[in-house]
């Protein structure tokens, strides 16, 4: 689908608030709001605009650290990969020391992270682990 320059402002509108109305992102694109519910509509139908999504505040979210031992024959950077594809994983580093992989979990609760560690274990390659939560943030 084609996007024109309005189109444009409607998405930059959406990514700052996509719970925006409709008759506001109109008020500031002279436009009804039908107008902009059509385009929408349009930009959803054509893949455009994928999902509307929501992200939660720092105080709604618990995170972990968990670092990982990879067994000595197996390719960390594949581990590496299958990590960063797991529910929950934000981050994924590669370290040194005695693990060699650090990812961080995020998730709305101790269950959720409980499951991605769970799924994180079953990666082939994965010999041990080492889970820290993050009880607050300083800085």
């Amino acid at each position: 689908m084609f996007k024109d320059k309005v189109d444009e402002k409607i998405i930059e509108f959406l990514r700052e608030n996509s719970r925006e109305s409709f008759v506001d992102i109109g008020k500031k694109l002279k436009l009804s709001e039908s107008a902009v519910r059509r385009r929408v509509k349009n930009l959803v139908d054509s893949g455009a605009i994928k999902k509307f999504t929501l992200e939660l505040g720092e105080e709604n979210v618990t995170s972990a650290i968990v670092l990982v031992s990879v067994d000595s024959a197996t390719d960390t950077s594949k581990v590496s990969l299958k990590l960063a594809k797991l529910e929950g994983v934000k981050t994924v580093y590669e370290i040194t020391g005695q693990y060699d992989i650090t990812t961080i979990i995020s998730a709305s609760n101790i269950s959720e992270i409980n499951n991605s560690i769970d799924a994180l274990r079953k990666i082939p390659g994965v010999i041990d682990t080492n889970t820290v939560i993050i009880l607050r943030k300083v800085a």
